[in-house]
């Protein structure tokens, strides 16, 4: 092992990682292993997947709550928080500036832009939940266990388009019904109380899209956010476009495609739902509330996370929530293909499909060329909707 780091050193390593982490959760783990393990050897290998299969058990977004356990390892308290930091702020100030472009009053072949972007979103969603199905069934062991996990991840699919701002009650409830059913000591007194803290919650989050609004929608998606980072889209959308009419649909899906092609993780995408409905101000709320738990969790549970990868319960939770995650993933693509409205973004869709399931392409890639593909359609006169 090498000598601990500097704080500097620490928000060096970790920034450059904020500045050219493209590629979303895998890549971000990839570069933090070299860094972590490889180049510097701060930690051992085992040290590093422990750190990676404990952020997994956790809810929000697991790259980064890795990003800070990694920091936490290295430089303690203040290594978690510079290192966090410099790992999420490069991709949020670049979000913030690309949302205040597109959501403003962009020129024409900025619409276009993201009317192209926007379109393939759709892909990139079923892409991302097809990633994650192979390594969740291989871990449901007996025809029992596939049994359940199949009923869990249509659950969430199915969700993802009818139960709107429920979905986050699905997911609590598959993680529970998988408590149950593996029953392992303690679990029914862990499973029962946190579902029925959510409709309170809800009917605390007042109906006319405010701050305590956003507050509510972001803190779903920093603390909720099960199985992926993708999963927070189908959280947002109704909240977004349906219930407070921050975006509209066309808007939203470009910013998730805005959360696509910048670096860091996609969390950062819910900046851009609060650039739309407060401003500034609410860009910098709504992340400051979705990246919050993250840090809370290194701060008052690093230190048990060599229990936590062993703990059945939460491991059990997980069997449970997070096929119905993938589920949601899946099915949000429902809604973000409805936001094609022209002719011209269907057939990116489709090509988008075409470049991500079968020739394999990079998800960066993809969103580039849609995105490129709707500033010629723009240019040439096509219908960009509004």
């Amino acid at each position: 092992m090498s000598a601990d780091p500097s704080r500097m050193a620490i928000a060096c390593a970790w920034g450059r990682i904020g500045c050219l982490g493209f590629g979303g959760p895998p890549a971000h783990v990839a570069m933090l292993r070299e860094l972590c393990v490889q180049q510097r050897g701060w930690l051992t290998a085992e040290e590093f997947e422990h750190g990676v299969t404990a952020t997994n058990l956790l809810p929000g977004p697991a790259s980064t709550q890795l990003a800070v356990y990694c920091g936490w390892r290295v430089g303690g308290h203040p290594g978690a928080v510079i290192g966090g930091l410099a790992f999420i702020l490069p991709g949020l100030a670049m979000i913030i500036a690309l949302a205040a472009i597109m959501l403003g009053n962009p020129p024409l072949w900025i619409k276009g832009a993201g009317a192209g972007a926007g379109a393939a979103v759709a892909a990139v969603a079923v892409h991302a939940g097809a990633g994650l199905l192979k390594p969740s069934l291989a871990r449901a062991d007996g025809r029992s266990q596939r049994a359940r996990w199949l009923v869990y991840l249509v659950a969430g699919g199915i969700s993802t388009t009818l139960l709107g701002p429920w979905l986050v009650l699905v997911l609590l409830g598959c993680g529970a019904m998988e408590l149950v059913a593996r029953r392992p000591t303690g679990a029914l007194m862990t499973a029962t109380g946190t579902p029925g803290l959510i409709p309170g919650a809800i009917a605390a989050a007042t109906t006319t899209g405010g701050l305590l609004a956003l507050s509510w929608t972001a803190l779903k998606v920093g603390a909720l956010s099960y199985g992926g980072g993708f999963v927070i889209v189908p959280m947002m959308e109704h909240d977004a476009v349906e219930r407070f009419q921050w975006l509209t649909s066309g808007e939203f899906a470009s910013a998730v495609a805005l959360g696509q092609v910048t670096p860091g993780p996609v969390t950062h995408t819910v900046a851009a739902v609060g650039y739309g409905a407060h401003g500034l101000g609410g860009a910098l709320l709504a992340a400051t509330v979705a990246f919050l738990p993250s840090f809370s969790f290194i701060a008052f549970g690093a230190e048990r996370f060599e229990r936590l990868v062993r703990n059945p319960r939460a491991q059990a939770f997980m069997a449970g929530a997070g096929p119905a995650a993938i589920g949601a993933i899946i099915g949000s693509a429902v809604p973000l293909a409805a936001s094609a409205s022209e002719t011209w973004q269907l057939v990116v869709l489709a090509a988008a499909a075409t470049l991500l399931l079968v020739l394999r392409r990079g998800v960066v890639t993809t969103l580039l060329a849609a995105g490129a593909t709707g500033v010629v359609c723009a240019l040439a006169g096509a219908p960009i909707p509004g």
